[in-house]
Order: C-alpha cells, then structure tokens, then sequence
C-alpha cells in the first residue's frame, strides 16, 4: 500500500485560496487514483475530487466544480488541490486517498489508503 502525507490545510476568510498537497510513497506502483475527501463536525466524509495517475482524468463534487483543481505531478509522486473561492461550508478536515482503480471514484470503499488529514477552516 502506498503512505500518503497531506498538508496545507490552514484558517482563511471566505472568498479565499489554499492549496493542499498530498505526498505518496511506498508502494505507488499500485496507486492508479489519488482523490480528496472531507468531513466536517457530525456528518460524514464526503468525496471532494479525484484525478486518474495514468491519463489525468478528473472527477469532482458538485459542491466544489468550478472553485477546486486536482492536479498531480508525476515526478514528484505528488497530488494538489488548488481550492478557490472558499465558503464557510467548506470547513472540514481534508483527507487525501490513494486507489487501485484506473478510473476516479466518489466511492470512500474504493481507496485503500488515506493520509492523516489536514484542517481547513473558512472563517471571518
């Protein structure tokens, strides 16, 4: 299984940016997809985006089309998520996932390794 560090998670105002990163090691030869979930206080973790390693295919939560990029750079073994726009709502606690399939999921049952988890807090 691969390990994943995520970071850059952080307190900004509504209306502003920030960009997480999320770090994979290991055995990422069976790392096919790299996605993003969240969860905030008393509700479930929700699926946030995801992109395909392979042909970069992306896939996204209505919630966030528009305002958050999936990005990955293949020499670093790294994967982004450039959030714009930031609404209160999106408070959680980010956590990125690592999958075997090629084709990008919402399903949390699809990944089989998660890093630790970043907070952001959208906040005046």
């Amino acid at each position: 299984q691969a390990q994943l560090v995520d970071s850059g998670g952080g307190l900004v105002q509504p209306g502003g940016s920030l960009r997480l990163s999320c770090a994979a090691s290991g055995d990422t030869i069976f790392t096919d997809t790299l996605g993003w979930f969240r969860q905030a206080p008393g509700k479930e973790r929700q699926f946030v985006a995801a992109i395909s390693w392979s042909d970069g295919v992306t896939l996204y939560a209505d919630s966030v089309k528009g305002r958050f990029t999936i990005s990955r750079d293949d020499a670093e073994d790294t994967a982004f998520l450039q959030m714009n726009s930031l609404k209160p709502e999106d408070t959680a606690v980010y956590t990125c996932a690592a999958s075997k399939y090629i084709s990008p999921s919402t399903k949390k049952d699809d990944y089989s390794s998660w890093g630790q988890g970043t907070q952001v807090t959208v906040s005046s």
